[in-house]
């Protein structure tokens, strides 16, 4: 199986599906009841319920555009906001979502743990990165490696997910070895987070969840926004937001025009370390009748940062003979060091009603990234591996890391949804065809080889010199890779899923089937080649009942599968696999714009990749991890201007099962077990003070381990975020704070030899001004 067969299979069964279903118009007319329809709460419309009085507007159906109420309950619609799960929300309250289902399904509807959080709340906040967007939700640790601007870093569950379950606009952003992908928060329209196993609509992410994105799409209304700003560390940023609607000649359809942008540059808390990004991201929707809709999406970026240190526990955590590292003290050289990254993004979104009751979409994107890194790394190859060449002066062992990954990822997503009655029970079937294609290019290799002296010089913590001239890395006479070669994964998806109700019951069933074929081609220690094939079955099971009150307890059951790139002793990594069985209630007061949540969960996740103690930038897979807990949510608009989100997390996580009988029980490391944060931010309606607005969080994160024993503990913390903003005619002026207090903590600990400090306080005046 090759990609050009898994293509030419998506073609041939997407073809298939429109002409095939085409007849579903006579099933759809021989129903007496409309089973799109919702029953919603007041301010929010369902889109296939909006579609179908457009409908009724075509020719073949002219007749029933004579009826008289129709038009009469026009007028007042235009005063109702109609909600869309790829569009925005109504202050931090979002009653949709397609990230469970895929389905335009109300969250209180679906059972399992959904968060979304809107564009207005990352406003709000003011967040520089993804990591920072997920700081409130509920379940999620960000920022697990601190002030580190390369890439995201977040665990779902107690399970690190960064690298497998970003998904942008429904589809998969993986990487493996550092060919990360990045994505901006001014581009973002909603993110949404979803809690516990997804494999049986995605095909492969964490079993903890997966973060999904929705870009800023072209919308029917003119939007012209631009914004600067810049922070305390001297690092600045200019962004646009330019909607368009272009007229059409009568007949022609609609189109808009979307082109969002920002330049960022500057530095960071560290010496040397710069967080400088910029991207553009160009769309277009046409709109050629009332049931069709094509969106194309493009992006293009470029990021430029350097390495964070990994820093020895002695010394950042607790007090070295010295006192502690500097928290602005970088341990690589500025001569030596770089993280470049190159990225572009390519898709469309298409839809088309092929009835009232059938709906064919077909989502796909191709993606390219090239990041080369190189960098001093802390840290030493030679026995005992331990970061101080003298603790009593703050002296530090460094040797050269570099690697290059060019990696390509391709995706096609086809789904028909049928919407369809059984005697009383009422069904939302989706059928989906799902195609993924990912390759990289990596090499990887060390200056200073294990056992091998380093050739570059040590560092002192208080006294740094960067003045040496030092010979690149990849030049270095002993420099030599243990990694390189070319991997190539393959991935055919077959996906049924049936939402049946019957009167305020919600039974949701899924099943999906992945055929996965690796190939990997490395000569790094000679030529080899290693080829794997695997199939596996995972599904989904959940009930949920919507009480008169707003009450909806929950239950579900679902099975994980995550095919994995990577491998180790010669052999590529097998599959992850998980199970979940999750309980909860979801609570959304009548007449109230809010809801809340809790969840219990007892979660199990297999073949788990870890860190090789024979080769620490290697994985092996070595066992079985449990996270059991308990997650709660509160999200509400209270008063016009008046927004709040809080959450609590609190798990059980250890292992059980691991080569080592003695880990098992143990927590493993970077993994706090308590969250607790909230939010607030309120803007004066009227008076003197309209437009006057202030905000304000409160974040804990808990107490978590350095070493597998868990004799090295990592404090918790308390970390308060600040904001300002007033609103003036056209134009917004804020400021922002994130630990205010200015808290010094570390944010975690991979090893007692791998400790990053947390972000400390960052003051960010801006701008806006929309026309």
């Amino acid at each position: 199986m090759n990609i050009f067969h898994l293509s030419r299979l998506a073609l041939l069964s997407s073809a298939g599906a429109l002409s095939l279903l085409s007849v579903e118009t006579a099933f759809a007319q021989s129903s007496t009841a409309q089973p799109g329809a919702q029953n919603l709460p007041p301010v929010v419309v369902s889109q296939p319920g909006q579609r179908r009085r457009a409908t009724a507007q075509r020719a073949p159906r002219a007749a029933r555009t004579v009826v008289a109420p129709r038009p009469v309950a026009q007028p007042p619609r235009s005063n109702v906001f109609v909600e869309s799960p790829r569009g925005p929300i109504q202050g931090y309250v979002a009653n949709r979502s397609s990230t469970g289902t895929k389905t335009n399904t109300a969250i209180n509807e679906t059972p399992q743990a959904i968060s979304v959080i809107g564009a207005e709340q990352i406003r709000d906040q003011n967040p520089t990165k993804l990591d920072e967007v997920l700081r409130y939700a509920p379940g999620v640790a960000a920022g697990t490696f601190g002030a580190d601007f390369r890439n995201d870093w977040f665990l779902i569950r107690g399970f690190k997910s960064d690298d497998n379950s970003v998904f942008l606009d429904g589809m998969q952003l993986f990487y493996t070895s550092y060919a990360s992908w990045k994505l901006q928060p001014f581009n973002m329209e909603r993110v949404e987070i979803l809690r516990g196993p997804s494999a049986i609509l995605y095909g492969g992410s964490s079993p903890g969840g997966l973060v999904n994105v929705v870009s800023k799409m072209p919308r029917a209304e003119p939007i012209r926004y631009i914004e600067t700003g810049v922070d305390s560390h001297g690092n600045g940023y200019f962004g646009f937001d330019i909607n368009t609607p272009i007229k059409l000649a009568p007949g022609n359809g609609e189109l808009y025009t979307r082109f969002v942008g920002q330049l960022q540059n500057g530095g960071t808390q560290t010496d040397f370390t710069p967080n400088n990004n910029y991207f553009i991201a160009p769309s277009v929707t046409w709109k050629p009748d009332v049931d069709t809709t094509l969106t194309i999406l493009a992006s293009a970026s470029y990021n430029e940062t350097r390495p964070e240190n990994f820093l020895p526990y002695v010394g950042s955590v607790t007090n070295a003979p010295y006192g502690r590292i500097p928290t602005n003290f970088y341990g690589g050289d500025p001569s030596t060091d770089k993280f470049k990254r190159e990225q572009e993004m390519l898709g469309y979104q298409f839809e088309r009603h092929l009835s009232d009751n059938v709906t064919f979409r077909q989502n796909a994107r191709f993606a390219h990234v090239d990041v080369n890194y190189t960098g001093l790394t802390l840290g030493s190859l030679v026995a005992p591996y331990s970061t101080y060449a003298n603790i009593a002066t703050g002296e530090l062992n460094r040797y050269g890391f570099a690697t290059r990954g060019i990696a390509d990822q391709a995706n096609m997503d086809s789904q028909v949804e049928v919407r369809f009655n059984t005697g009383v029970l009422k069904h939302t079937a989706l059928f989906g065809l799902d195609l993924k294609h990912y390759k990289i290019s990596d090499q990887a290799g060390l200056a200073g080889p294990f056992n091998t002296p380093s050739p570059y010089p040590t560092i002192n913590v208080l006294n740094p010199n960067y003045s040496v001239g030092l010979t690149p890395i990849r030049s270095s006479p002993v420099y030599a890779n243990y990694r390189d070669g070319n991997q190539t994964q393959n991935q055919l998806g077959v996906y049924v899923q049936d939402q049946i109700k019957l009167d305020r019951l919600t039974l949701v069933l899924s099943g999906r089937n992945d055929w996965v074929r690796n190939h990997r081609f490395d000569e790094a220690f000679g030529p080899s080649s290693l080829t794997s094939e695997d199939s596996k079955f995972s599904g989904r099971a959940g009930l949920i009942y919507n009480f008169d009150s707003g009450v909806a307890p929950y239950v579900s059951y679902a099975t994980s599968y995550n095919p994995i790139i990577g491998f180790n002793n010669g052999k590529l990594f097998v599959p992850e696999t998980g199970v979940q069985t999750e309980v909860g209630v979801k609570y959304q007061p009548v007449g109230f714009n809010g809801h809340f949540g809790v969840a219990l969960f007892d979660l199990k996740r297999q073949n788990v990749p870890t860190v090789d103690p024979l080769f620490p930038l290697l994985s092996i897979q070595s066992g079985e991890v449990t996270s059991r807990g308990i997650e709660l949510e509160a999200v509400a608009n209270l008063a016009p201007g008046f927004k709040v989100v809080g959450s609590f997390t609190s798990y059980n996580l250890f292992l059980s099962k691991d080569l080592d009988a003695s880990l098992i029980g143990k927590v493993p490391t970077n993994t706090p077990r308590q969250l607790a944060s909230g939010w607030a931010d309120y803007t004066f309606q009227s008076g003197i003070l309209r437009g006057f607005g202030f905000g304000g969080g409160v974040r804990y994160v808990g107490s978590s381990f350095a070493d597998p024993a868990n004799t090295l503990a990592v404090p918790s913390r308390v970390l308060g975020d600040l904001a300002v903003h007033y609103d003036y005619e056209n134009w917004r002026f804020a400021v922002n704070a994130a630990n205010v207090t200015d808290e010094i903590y570390v944010a975690s600990c991979a090893s007692q030899f791998s400790c990053f400090y947390g972000d400390r306080r960052r003051v960010t005046g801006s701008i806006g001004y929309k026309w």
